[in-house]
């Protein structure tokens, strides 16, 4: 990839980089492969800017993002704006996080909002760095591409990017098709502006 065509994308020139790195590592080696993941990470990241998860939720917002665990107002307003309190009722005990504060810890970070212990744990070791001691480096620009392409990799993406199979794709990534539209017109948009 270059300066010209992350800029055509409408990217930061500080991804450059990590990117390309990604893409070497994982072999996201062709234009149909880098687009998917290109057009999935912003998605996901809001176009590169959201590295980290933010959990300052309304009791509204609550109720939308996780009916099953916040299913009516008086249980939403006992948590809304309460990330450590919000982490640790959607999180611990699940992902590998066994109390409150691995739940806080291990929330989503990267370019595809890694999240939980395990993750945590899985990556790191493939990446070869300690993301259990230092979760930040998930929302630095080379963790986040580096993560999200160890992410693309661990689950096949690369081969559901080649048959274009984007729905797959999509509920992999994030566990359903929310933003599916988006998703796909960002790849194609990927796909014209890398050939």
């Amino acid at each position: 990839m270059t300066d010209q065509q992350l800029a055509e994308l409408g990217i930061d020139a500080k991804w450059l980089e990590p990117l390309n790195a990604a893409f070497e590592k994982y072999d996201i080696n062709t234009p149909k492969r880098q687009a998917a993941f290109i057009g999935q990470c912003s998605v996901e990241s809001n176009n590169f800017k959201t590295l980290e998860e933010d959990l300052n939720y309304s009791a509204e917002g609550l109720m939308k993002t996780w009916p099953s665990r916040f299913p009516d107002m008086d249980t939403a307003e006992k948590y809304a704006h309460n990330p450590q309190k919000i982490a640790s009722k959607v999180y611990a005990g699940r992902m590998g996080n066994t109390t409150p504060e691995e739940a806080g810890m291990y929330i989503g970070r990267g370019l595809f909002q890694l999240t939980g212990k395990d993750n945590y744990r899985n990556c790191g070791q493939a990446l070869g760095i300690d993301l259990l001691a230092n979760p930040e480096l998930l929302a630095t620009p080379n963790g986040a591409a580096l993560s999200a392409g160890w992410f693309f990799n661990k689950h096949g993406l690369n081969q559901l990017a080649d048959i274009r199979d984007f729905v797959l794709m999509s509920k992999r990534i994030n566990g359903g098709d929310l933003g599916l539209s988006q998703r796909i017109a960002k790849i194609n948009h990927a796909i014209t502006v890398l050939g």
